[in-house]
């Protein structure tokens, strides 16, 4: 996993968590291809080095998952020319609604703030699916502000329609955690009066990802039933299957 991760992640100064998601083994042996989908923590840090090196990857499409008002508060994306910029909000419950408590499983709580999301944000999710679905948009960058958490259930779902091995998108999905720490120290060091993050917003165990999926499954029937049921349509199913894999 360490090979991988060094080939998929790309380096950027003031963002964590910016990766490739292709590269995975998915339907009929066919491969995730390589450069049409990133993911990504929030693009707004971005200073002029990062933005040269976004620049040279031609990505023609930022989906933002932020809420309003982390939009409002840290900014967007820099303007790029032919760089489409589209803001969806997955409607969920604030975290600070059920916190989380110390001792308890990790994993569970993480699982249950995806499932929440799943019910209440079928419109946000399906519409950001059908975006990536187009070959058009590709290159395509999805983000939130940690870049692991709504940005991690819409590559989920993705990687598991493209025939992904739940155990090597729950193994992507984990890859979060070791940016996090690099954030957090980021944070701490240029904003120093920021409180300590709390586990939740830091950690990414690959447990969160399989239980998210395989009940995802036990609710539906399978994801792409899942995402059916969300609004994405056949077609977006089959388009994101012949563009995204080799």
């Amino acid at each position: 996993m360490d090979a991988i991760e060094d080939k998929r992640r790309i380096p950027f100064t003031a963002m964590f968590n910016f990766r490739d998601v292709g590269g995975y083994r998915g339907l009929d042996g066919r491969t995730v291809r390589s450069s049409r989908l990133y993911r990504s923590d929030s693009l707004h840090r971005m200073d002029a080095a990062d933005q040269d090196a976004f620049r040279a990857l031609g990505v023609r499409t930022v989906i933002d998952l932020r809420r309003p008002q982390e939009v409002e508060r840290y900014g967007r994306v820099p303007e790029f020319p032919g760089l489409a910029y589209r803001h969806i909000h997955p409607e969920h419950a604030a975290w600070e609604e059920q916190p989380y408590q110390q001792g308890r499983d990790l994993a569970r709580y993480l699982a249950d703030r995806y499932a929440d999301l799943a019910r209440t944000g079928t419109a946000g999710l399906a519409e950001a699916i059908g975006l990536i679905a187009d070959s058009a948009n590709a290159p395509v960058v999805v983000h939130c502000v940690a870049g692991k958490d709504r940005t991690g259930i819409v590559c989920g779902l993705t990687l598991a329609v493209l025939g992904v091995d739940d155990a090597e998108i729950a193994a992507d999905y984990a890859l979060s955690t070791e940016a996090s720490q690099r954030f957090a120290a980021w944070v701490a060091t240029a904003h120093p009066e920021v409180p300590e993050l709390p586990a939740p917003y830091l950690s990414s165990p690959a447990e969160t990802m399989r239980l998210f999926l395989a009940e995802i499954r036990e609710g539906h029937g399978s994801v792409d039933d899942y995402l059916r049921h969300a609004g994405v349509t056949d077609d977006q199913l089959a388009a994101l299957r012949t563009h995204l894999l080799d």
